[in-house]
């Protein structure tokens, strides 16, 4: 069986890189694809995941926030955005 035929996506093991969870779901999106696929993503309440899940999505709003639409990056940025995005995971 090939990604083509997939049906579902399964995302069990958070990565802190969002685009590589969004790579998986698009794999499955190959020429050939006729069908519909769903995405589940399975994360634990008070785990490590959980934090890693909400991490990773305060850091991708913010980038949205920050990054308008032409590329250019707004002037609302703070000293501490800049640190939330740059530091290193707690």
């Amino acid at each position: 069986m090939t990604l083509t035929a997939a049906d579902y996506v399964i995302l069990y093991d958070p990565w802190w890189n969002p685009a590589i969870e969004r790579q998986a779901i698009d794999r499955t999106h190959r020429i050939g694809q006729h069908r519909a696929v769903t995405a589940y993503r399975l994360v634990t309440t008070g785990t490590v995941e959980e934090k890693i899940r909400v991490l990773a999505d305060r850091k991708t709003s913010l980038s949205k926030s920050i990054i308008k639409a032409d590329g250019a990056l707004a002037k609302s940025l703070t000293r501490a955005d800049l640190e939330m995005l740059l530091a290193d995971p707690p």
